[in-house]
């Protein structure tokens, strides 16, 4: 067994000077913690073992015992929130314990969420509560199942301390891991500040730490913004792809690392509605489903902003220059995303080749899900089943209320898979590895929720945390958990305390 002390523990981050953190220690639980949930997947990335009689591990993650070798801070940072700049937030209910370095999978931060006051933590307690705690650590790893770029869940931990949000809840601690936690607000806040010396330094720091090969090229801080500007838009790209609305996209909630982070009021989009609002809070459907790759455009503008300093070569480039630069780079987002958002489309759809008119039929084919009120995750699972010479395709007709224009729809499908010699059985077996039978959808987190607030049962949280891993298998005894959402799933309000 690998105890919490038998880790690898360093603090790169905690290098830096205080200008970028500051120290924390956790602050556990009052009553007695428990364990909720350990992955085991995530621990192994680690070295970490967990057994129900290791107090060691359960002490670590709840925040009551700090290993030899880790440096707690809270990071700081700055951000636009819904399209306002604000000077200062930070890591308000986490502490980074620090980073475990392991032979083969390299570093990764370990954070724990929900574990009291910070100096960031403004007018809130530093607490998560269960209902959050459950939704983040399912999510996070249902995303990485899917193959989408995210932030881990190691553990998640309770106990009976009562967390105080709109009603009385039970708090929760969640362990989180990546690579990085630093963010688009990281740079954000020194820029506002005229801090430009603390931006290079966090440049620095980014590029020696995760973009080494980067450091080589004539500037190597607008080939940083240039790699992040790609992996922002191919992510977002792939949210679009699962139907997947984040729902909170401040610009403090941004990857520097192109992981999804943060996870909030997020949602699986099931009746397709391009200007799905997962959000209840977010009135003027800002983060709408239809508007993530914009608002992916408009934070690394933030960032673009946040980082012109660094673009003009020493005493060589003016400022119009770097502004110049920028927006160069800028310029190439719309492009990367339609391309992998085009290609990600084209596989879930069968498509091996690409040919001219494949967008319109994709449009075609969304158009109607939206008029008939199509779930988005059933329809493309199932679309692997559609035989090319069956005129009816009876299953998949039967989710349409207008049949007629599926028809027409379907004839249009099938004359594009024959002009490729599309082998169906063949499709089948890549559309099933492209498109998901099963989400996180709201109301099957909602269950989970309520078993283990009302009963601390566990046991929900444990069998989606199994399907989710493997999103793609057909799981036929659970079947129900890939079906429509019931009726009272649209009373489920999600907001920004969630």
């Amino acid at each position: 067994m690998y105890s919490p002390d038998s880790l690898k523990w360093t603090n790169s981050f905690a290098g830096l000077s205080e200008d970028f953190f500051s120290h924390v220690t956790p602050t556990p639980f009052k009553s007695p913690s428990r364990m909720i949930h350990f992955n085991t997947a995530a621990a192994e990335l680690v070295g970490l073992v967990h057994s129900d009689d290791d107090s060691a591990t359960l002490d670590m993650l709840s925040g009551k015992l700090l290993p030899k070798g880790t440096d707690p801070l809270a990071m700081l940072y700055a951000g636009h929130q819904f399209g306002h700049f604000v000077p200062q937030l930070g890591d308000g209910r986490a502490v980074m314990l620090g980073e475990v370095s392991h032979d083969v999978h390299g570093k990764w931060e370990l954070q724990l969420k929900g574990s009291g006051l910070t100096p960031y933590s403004r007018d809130g307690d530093g607490r998560a509560v269960l209902r959050s705690t459950i939704r983040e650590y399912l999510c996070s790893e249902a995303m990485h199942g899917l193959g989408i770029p995210t932030t881990r869940a190691l553990a998640m931990t309770g106990a009976d301390d009562e967390v105080y949000r709109e009603r009385i809840e039970p708090g929760a601690i969640l362990t989180r891991m990546a690579p990085s936690h630093v963010r688009f607000g990281s740079f954000e806040v020194f820029f506002y500040r005229n801090q430009y010396d603390q931006i290079r330094t966090l440049a620095d720091y980014v590029l020696t730490q995760h973009y080494p090969e980067l450091k080589e090229q004539a500037n190597p801080y607008l080939a940083l913004f240039n790699e992040v500007m790609q992996r922002t838009a191919r992510l977002i790209a792939q949210w679009q792809s699962v139907g997947f609305a984040h729902g909170v996209m401040n610009s403090d909630n941004m990857s520097i690392l192109g992981l999804t982070m943060d996870y909030g009021p997020f949602g699986f989009m099931e009746a397709y509605q391009p200007g799905y609002i997962c959000n209840h809070s977010d009135h003027s459907g800002r983060y709408a489903f239809d508007q993530q790759p914009e608002i992916g455009l408009f934070n690394l503008s933030c960032l673009a902003q946040a980082l012109l300093p660094l673009f003009m070569e020493e005493g060589e480039e003016s400022s119009d220059n770097a502004v110049e630069m920028a927006k160069e780079v800028l310029s190439q987002y719309q492009t990367c995303y339609a391309k992998e958002y085009a290609g990600l489309m084209r596989a879930k759809l069968g498509l091996l080749e690409s040919m001219r008119n494949d967008q319109v039929l994709l449009q075609d084919l969304l158009d109607i899900m939206q008029q008939n009120k199509v779930d988005f995750t059933i329809l493309f699972r199932l679309l692997s089943d559609f035989q090319a010479d069956d005129s009816h395709n009876h299953h998949l007709r039967d989710l349409f209320v207008d049949r007629e224009k599926f028809d027409k729809w379907s004839g249009q499908y099938a004359s594009r898979l024959h002009l490729e010699n599309s082998d169906d059985a063949k499709r089948k077996i890549r559309m099933n590895k492209v498109n998901p039978k099963f989400v996180l959808r709201n109301h099957l987190a909602e269950i989970a929720i309520r078993k283990a607030e009302d009963e601390k049962d566990y046991s929900e949280i444990d069998k989606l945390f199994t399907i989710l891993q493997h999103p793609f298998d057909e799981w036929s005894e659970y079947e129900d958990y890939a079906g429509h959402p019931p009726e009272w799933a649209s009373d489920i309000s999600v907001s920004c305390s969630s």
